[in-house]
């Protein structure tokens, strides 16, 4: 029988990637200096028509990009933006991004979009991160962070915008509103609709956190302190709203009229389980949101919400910032742009 060699394994093969073409390979291609480049790069208004014209052509053929963070760091200008958020799973901080997006890269501004996830265990190495590549403003998603994280913000010198939560005290400019009063006037809204056995059903992240006690407080306040509520991982979603609410009814005895929800996300899932389960919208259960999400006025029932300007977050955002970067200091430092409780069909 013939026998064969084993085989061995090849070396890896060698790398293929091009090295990265320079703005001396542009200057060769089209017979010019690398600074005549520069200019048609920076000033085209200072290099005539013929020269500007082989500059451009040689760049289309070379796929050649400018190493902006290079000539930044020369001028003290990045013209970046970085904005800092928990997630995109959802559309409650999309939709403050895309507004700061579009605001900024009307006047020049481009933003970078980092996530820090739930909790915020990544806001400390991204920020150091981001601060090393000297952007000239940082959209901040709370008002809580890490005091090292709080001292290097306030030492670096640029417009730092806080957002989607209120304080006194802000590092440079907050835009935002009091979860705590959002979640007291839920707890009010409910009262006045004839609501007495409640339950919340809330995300642990730390601004749902506060919801939820303002909720309890306002409760507490007006003798209803038996309340149950469930706890689920952040961010909340359909799948875990309909997990919540399941364990609350099949794991207690207890049977609210209503409950709050801290997100439309879980709502929209405290609604299908309620369905599942054959309960009448709002009259075994009444159900209540927070976000106002474009699903919520299109869910079955149509849910109650509160309601947040988030389009109003980014815009503010990117006016505060573009205002300190011209070096306009009347800039208001606390901004509350407040919220509206939205009556629907599921109460």
């Amino acid at each position: 029988m013939k026998q064969t060699a084993p085989s061995r394994a090849e070396p890896p093969a060698p790398s293929r990637l091009a090295p990265a073409v320079t703005l001396d390979d542009v200057a060769r291609l089209a017979g010019v200096s690398p600074s005549t480049v520069s200019r048609v790069l920076n000033h085209p208004e200072l290099v005539n028509a013929k020269t500007t014209e082989a500059v451009r052509r040689a760049i289309a053929q070379t796929a050649y990009v400018p190493n902006l963070l290079a000539g930044g760091l020369a001028s003290k200008r990045s013209r970046l933006v970085a904005a800092i958020v928990p997630t995109i799973a959802n559309s409650i901080f999309t939709e403050a991004v895309e507004a700061l997006t579009d605001r900024l890269e009307e006047a020049g501004y481009h933003v970078l979009l980092g996530l820090t996830g739930y909790p915020a265990s990544r806001e400390e190495k991204l920020i150091e991160a981001i601060l090393s590549r000297r952007p000239e403003g940082i959209f901040l998603t709370g008002i809580t962070h890490a005091p090292e994280t709080h001292r290097r913000l306030r030492a670096a010198g640029i417009p730092v915008v806080e957002t989607w939560d209120i304080t006194d005290d802000p590092i440079d400019v907050v835009i935002g509103f009091s979860h705590a009063a959002a979640g007291r006037a839920v707890a009010a809204y409910l009262i006045e609709k004839g609501y007495r056995r409640l339950a919340m059903l809330s995300a642990d992240d730390e601004r749902a956190a506060v919801r939820r006690q303002g909720f309890l407080a306002a409760l507490a306040e007006r003798g209803i302190g038996e309340v149950r509520t469930g706890m689920v991982p952040a961010p909340g979603n359909l799948q875990r709203g309909r997990e919540g609410l399941a364990h609350l009814l099949d794991e207690t005895d207890f049977r609210p009229q209503a409950i709050f929800c801290s997100s439309d996300a879980l709502a929209q899932g405290v609604l299908a389980e309620a369905q599942a389960r054959r309960l009448s919208i709002p009259d075994d259960l009444a159900v209540i949101g927070f976000g106002d999400l474009d699903l919520a006025a299109h869910t079955f029932p149509a849910l109650s919400t509160v309601r947040i300007e988030r389009r109003a977050i980014g815009l503010k955002a990117a006016e505060a910032m573009l205002a300190r970067i011209g070096g306009r200091q009347a800039v208001a430092r606390v901004v509350d742009i407040g919220f509206q409780v939205i009556e629907r069909a599921s109460t």
